[in-house]
């Protein structure tokens, strides 16, 4: 997943940012209001962390501390990422009131890093239609446990054609544009070009022979992970 990251508390960014890309996601993050309202308008990710007590630097107002704000910019416009709110506000009125601007999920800090990995999965399962568990012919998906198997053996990818797998996979049969894979595996520091993802591509086609799933090139479109017949 791509995920965009707006904390403001270096420690804990740092932490975050590390537990986050040591379990495959590609993350972006923001420190402020509006770094974060930026990212999210030009790059579209696949879930927000979002912390509540954010500094403003003056370009979005006179509000300060809510991360809130960029949450309304972006559900104001129509974006419907998924968003888990981390904060350290426990009041039932504060909740409500991320709720109700648009917030997905809520999580109080201090909380543990494996909690947030879960709430993440889960909202972005509930925002694609997708299952924990996913089969295609001999290929099986366990999004839980970040595994792929053909039948009962162990499929090990690196990083990067994990990455691509795992986005044809969410949910197989349906295309998913170079664009779309692109984005999803770059980060703003380092953009994945045509010719490496062609690359990850091709290996990747060798590696599911026998599987019964390919992947099938849809000219002008993308990529598409099919059963073959």
């Amino acid at each position: 997943m791509r995920i965009l990251l707006v904390e403001d508390d270096a420690v804990l960014r740092e932490v975050m940012l590390r537990s986050l890309a040591d379990a495959g996601h590609r993350v972006d993050v923001a420190s402020n209001v509006d770094d974060a309202d930026h990212l999210w308008r030009v790059q579209p990710f696949d879930a927000v962390l979002l912390d509540l007590n954010l500094p403003v630097t003056g370009a979005m107002g006179s509000v300060t501390g809510s991360g809130l704000t960029a949450l309304r910019h972006a559900r104001a416009r129509g974006d419907r990422t998924p968003v888990l709110v981390l904060t350290a506000r426990d009041r039932t009125e504060e909740r409500i009131a991320g709720l109700d601007a648009g917030a997905d999920d809520y999580l109080g800090k201090p909380f543990d890093l494996a909690e947030v990995e879960a709430r993440l999965r889960a909202l972005v399962r509930r925002a694609k239609g997708t299952e924990d568990m996913v089969t295609l012919g001999q290929l099986k998906l366990d999004r839980k446990a970040r595994r792929f198997a053909m039948g009962s053996t162990p499929l090990d990818l690196p990083a990067r054609e994990f990455e691509v797998l795992w986005e044809l996979m969410s949910p197989p049969g349906h295309a998913v544009s170079k664009r779309s894979l692109s984005d999803k595996l770059s980060t703003f520091d380092e953009a994945l070009g045509d010719n490496a993802l062609e690359a990850f591509i091709s290996r990747l086609r060798k590696k599911l022979l026998g599987s019964g799933a390919s992947i099938r090139t849809l000219r002008g479109i993308g990529y598409l992970l099919e059963a073959e017949q």
